[in-house]
Parts: C-alpha cells; structure tokens; sequence
C-alpha cells in the first residue's frame, strides 16, 4: 500500500513563502511520475506541477516563476517551494504519485494521493 503524506501548509501573508514536503512509502519513488494539485472551495482540483523520474518539470501557467517543484529520491520526498504567495494561491494542496516516465497534469492520471494539507494566503 502506497502512502503520501504531505506537510507545510499553514498561513502566510501575501508576498511570502511556504514549503510543501510529501514524503512517500514506496520502493519505486525514483522510477515514479510526481505532481502536485490544490482544490479552492467550490472549485475542481487543478494541476499545479509535477515532476517525473528524469527531474523533468510542468508547472501551470498560473504559478510558472513563483513555484518550484523538486525530489530527493534518496528521501523518498517530493517538494514544492512557493514564493510570492497570492490570495488565490489559498487552497488544501495535494501530492499525486504514479508509475510511467512522463510528467502527468490530470488527477485521472494519477494512482496514489496524499490527504491534503491547507494553504492560506491572506491579504
């Protein structure tokens, strides 16, 4: 059974920094597609970044230069440094993981979830 575990999340004024960990219990972390996803109240849960096995990376169009995905397999820990926070940044942030050597922007895609953790950006 595979298991994500997110943390980090918590308040910020906007114009700061958070950074999220999602560490994974499972043998194959290196060889897996990662990614990350938030969900605002009353909205769909979107794309934010991901990364696959060879570091290669996708970000959506709404956080590219603020956010910063990145793994350390030897870890088994996946990241997401978010700087010049926003209001509409505020959402419970999820991590994502799957098989396959490509970089996925679907939640359909993706096989394993974390539970969440709360981003909240105030003005």
């Amino acid at each position: 059974q595979v298991q994500l575990v997110e943390s980090g999340g918590g308040l910020v004024q906007a114009g700061g920094s958070l950074r999220l960990s999602c560490t994974a219990s499972v043998r194959t972390f290196s060889h897996s597609a990662l990614g990350w996803f938030r969900q605002a109240p009353g909205k769909e849960r979107g794309f934010v970044a991901a990364i696959n096995w060879d570091a290669t990376t996708g970000y959506a169009e709404s956080v590219k230069g603020r956010f910063t995905v990145s793994r350390d397999n030897a870890k088994n820990t996946l990241y997401l440094q978010m700087n010049s926070l926003k209001p509409e940044d505020t959402a419970v942030y999820y991590c994502a993981a799957r098989g396959g050597q490509y970089s996925y922007t679907l939640p359909d895609e993706y096989k394993f979830w974390g539970q969440g953790t709360q981003v909240t950006v105030s003005s």
